[in-house]
């Protein structure tokens, strides 16, 4: 039988999505049609609404992730789906209100019925908690975990991907963990389904890939920065001879223009919508021990230039200063608020139209930790070729604990793959972070591998 679901695994899939997408969808419009009659009837309106629906929720979707049971956890998918329902009720719900407004109905505009409003995404909230639940449970119903081997330079290197890996049991099961030296990998390699490679010299990856790809094994490895070059650059057929073109990249004329009006726009904004929160945060920050409102440190931008970065005061007053852990007695209470939601980081907007900053971009380090991550990691200063930013993909993805290579990695990624769009996404998927309970976390101690236990015959 557990065959049998096995087969069909991906068509179960599919028709949960589109039942969760469905009710969605089905819920909004028939709750405001029963004051709306104009829903239920073929009219402009009607189709206006419902493309609105459909077009701004499949964007929301493709920025925030889907119905992706098998893939996440619940509340990643919980959580992404809810916000980008609520965004697509809210442009919907507007637009319902524009329609509206013509002799026939409302002689100015109108939110209309804040009450279905409400009553609708609560009814979808639920929708999709449940299903979710549903869908994950039914999921893994059907599929095993993957039997998986990690091969790595070193194995204590590979703690971090180990933990990484052990997060998401019910998707993975480590079953070795190997040297690519050890002359036993490939007899592990058979026995497992998915192989995770961790910091393999390239001439020894290129092999064992050639090896998995033969075999039908699936595989994951951590990528230099020639890896992140080569996935950027294009198929050229040269007269008839096939090359892979990576020109240099660099931001062109248009490009900086277009990002530094949005910089100069959305700083603005921000400005004004979050005044309330800096006189919150000033009073609050006085009030705890009559010390400065404001924090300021030297920061490192693009091209190595130097600049003032500005934040509110979260550590106490006169305490030396170094990276955070995650428990930290320099944090005032207030201090820690602060630091959970990201409002800490809101006078960054004064950067950003001065011009010190972007609005997304890689995040501007410390001075010290510039030189000491140079010169562990010499290609650090790669992330210097573009202008420092208050969110981007290291953030999104990341945490306050993530480390240097990943964090650069993940800003390398950024730099090659950039677009105005990629940073209108990025701008929205910060959202998701103030929900995110661990993106804040700090250094700390972890517990202790027993390899042995994988370092099996």
């Amino acid at each position: 039988m557990k065959r049998f679901f096995h087969s069909i695994g991906t068509l179960i899939v599919f028709l949960m999505q589109m039942l969760v997408y469905g009710l969605i969808f089905g819920t909004f419009f028939y709750l405001f049609s029963r004051r709306h009659f104009q829903l239920w009837h073929l009219s402009r309106t009607m189709a206006v609404t419902m493309l609105t629906f459909v077009f701004v929720g499949v964007l929301l979707l493709i920025v925030y992730g889907g119905f992706d049971i098998g893939k996440r956890k619940n509340k990643p998918i919980i959580l992404s789906l809810s916000l980008a329902t609520i965004l697509t009720d809210f442009t919907t719900w507007v637009m319902l209100g524009i329609m509206n407004y013509n002799e026939n109905n409302n002689s100015s505009f109108m939110l209309e019925d804040p009450d279905v409003f409400i009553l609708v995404y609560a009814i979808q909230v639920l929708f999709i908690v449940i299903l979710t639940f549903l869908g994950n449970y039914i999921y893994f119903k059907i599929y095993d975990p993957e039997k998986c081997i990690l091969i790595t330079a070193h194995r204590e290197n590979a703690a971090g991907l180990f933990r990484a890996i052990e997060k998401f049991k019910l998707q993975y099961n480590i079953l070795y963990v190997d040297e690519y030296q050890d002359d036993r990998i490939y007899r592990h390699i058979d026995r497992c389904d998915t192989v995770f490679l961790h910091e393999v010299p390239i001439t020894e990856r290129e092999k064992i890939i050639e090896y998995c790809y033969k075999n039908f094994k699936n595989y994951y490895y951590t990528p230099e920065i020639t890896d992140i070059v080569q996935a950027n650059g294009k198929h050229l057929i040269l007269d008839d001879v096939s090359l892979i073109a990576s020109p240099v990249k660099e931001l062109g004329v248009e490009q900086r223009l277009i990002k530094r009006l949005m910089d100069i726009v959305v700083s603005i904004v921000a400005l004004v919508l979050s005044s309330p929160l800096w006189l919150f945060c000033a009073i609050s920050i006085k009030s705890y021990d009559h010390g400065p409102v404001f924090f300021c440190q030297n920061r490192v931008t693009k091209n190595g230039q130097i600049f003032r970065l500005l934040k509110f005061r979260t550590m106490k007053v006169d305490v030396e200063n170094y990276s955070s852990t995650a428990v930290d007695d320099r944090i005032t209470p207030i201090g820690h608020f602060l630091r959970k939601y990201r409002i800490d980081e809101l006078p960054q907007f004064v950067n950003i139209l001065a011009g010190d900053m972007s609005v997304v971009g890689p995040r501007p380090e410390m001075i010290e930790n510039v030189y000491n991550y140079t010169n562990e990691i010499p290609e650090f200063e790669y992330r210097l070729r573009v202008k420092a930013g208050l969110t981007g993909y290291a953030q999104v993805e990341g945490k306050y604990s993530t480390s240097p290579k990943d964090k650069l990695m993940m800003d390398l990624m950024y730099i090659e793959n950039y677009s105005f769009l990629m940073d209108i996404k990025l701008l929205m998927m910060t959202v998701i972070v103030l929900f995110k309970k661990d993106s804040t976390e700090g250094f700390q101690a972890t517990k202790e591998i027993n390899w042995k236990k994988y370092m099996k015959k």
